[in-house]
């Protein structure tokens, strides 16, 4: 079975980049924090499930090899 998370960026500042992210990438349910110097994340609804780690992983692998916080992006296994 595939798993499949859309994100998309909804805020930057100095510090944090905030995520929205799902399974649909018309009506994303869920929000996370990215910590801009360490890039480590937290789910503001405190979930820390597959999804998360799918959409908070992939963030951080977009971010490394583009060398920016991505617009959006998804990840699929």
């Amino acid at each position: 079975m595939a798993a499949l998370v859309y994100f998309r960026k909804i805020s930057e500042d100095a510090e944090l980049v905030r995520y929205e992210f799902g399974d649909d990438p018309d009506s994303f349910s869920r929000h996370l924090t990215m910590d801009k110097e360490s890039r480590t994340s937290s789910a503001d609804d405190g979930r820390t499930d597959y999804s998360f780690l799918k959409a908070s992983r992939k963030i951080n692998a977009m971010r490394e090899e583009r060398g920016q916080w991505p617009d959006r992006g998804m990840s699929v296994s």
